[in-house]
């Protein structure tokens, strides 16, 4: 379809479009609505400081931080707070 190349494909329309209002990216935005957990609260994760630089690392990978080689654990945590 011509003009949706660059939007990406999402599972829940409405809240990805939620999000966008709020002003996330549109990669963040269709990052959380395609999660599977939906509603679900969070909160058994440990928290970013208590990740090593490789767990940081490999988790900057997958949810595709730039520059993520050159950063230090600071950066990193910093870096996937805000992406």
């Amino acid at each position: 379809m011509p003009g949706k190349e660059d939007i990406p494909q999402v599972k829940n329309e409405k809240q990805y479009e939620a999000l966008r209002d709020k002003g996330y990216s549109k990669q963040k935005a269709a990052r959380i609505a395609n999660t599977s957990n939906l509603g679900e609260k969070g909160g058994k994760s440990k928290k970013y400081e208590e990740w090593t630089k490789k767990e940081l690392y490999k988790k900057a990978a997958q949810v595709g931080v730039s520059g993520r080689s050159n950063m230090n654990k600071k950066e990193l945590i910093h870096a996937l707070r805000t992406n």
